[in-house]
């Protein structure tokens, strides 16, 4: 006999270090052109439980477009772009959201991330952390609730579209 489906209504946000992890992707694949799958990444960290807020922070000015227009069709997230590091507007997004939501799922492996994991642990919030397992700090695994490893399968080779050939326009006669 199955034992009967529990039914989990927690609410998520995932909080996603992007320098972190594109980095953490290019050295786990030696490619600079690998990205994070979300659609076959988010699924699984949610384990049908239902989805918040998704925020992905990145520092620098070279933020897609495409990738802030998919993340909000998708899954009504956003990107934002960050001065310096992701650590301080993460943390802040993270302990403004502490009271909202049951799970909070940091996407990084940064050590800078501990004592964060720490705090909202104390606030009563699971933490669970997402990130390449060979980049990822051994403390930060040991405090987080969870850890869910981002693997080679969770990631996709991004290839510039081919532009089409220049062409002169057929002059009028």
């Amino acid at each position: 006999m199955n034992p009967p489906k529990i039914q989990i209504n927690q609410s998520v946000a995932i909080l996603c270090d992007g320098n972190n992890i594109e980095r953490s992707l290019h050295e786990l694949t030696n490619n600079p052109t690998t990205m994070v799958n979300f659609d076959q990444l988010i699924p699984r960290l949610l384990q049908d439980r239902g989805l918040n807020r998704l925020i992905y922070f990145r520092e620098g000015q070279a933020i897609s477009s495409k990738l802030a227009e998919r993340l909000h069709n998708l899954y009504y997230g956003s990107v934002i772009p960050c001065h310096k590091s992701a650590d301080i507007p993460l943390s802040i997004k993270a302990t403004q959201l502490a009271s909202k939501v049951d799970t909070i799922i940091i996407m990084s492996g940064d050590s800078d991330y501990v004592e964060l994991v720490l705090h909202l642990k104390s606030e009563g919030v699971r933490v669970e952390i997402a990130a390449v397992e060979q980049t990822t700090a051994r403390i930060l695994k040991e405090e987080a609730d969870y850890f869910h490893p981002i693997t080679k399968e969770d990631c996709f080779t991004y290839s510039q579209p081919k532009s089409a050939p220049f062409r002169e326009s057929p002059r009028k006669k």
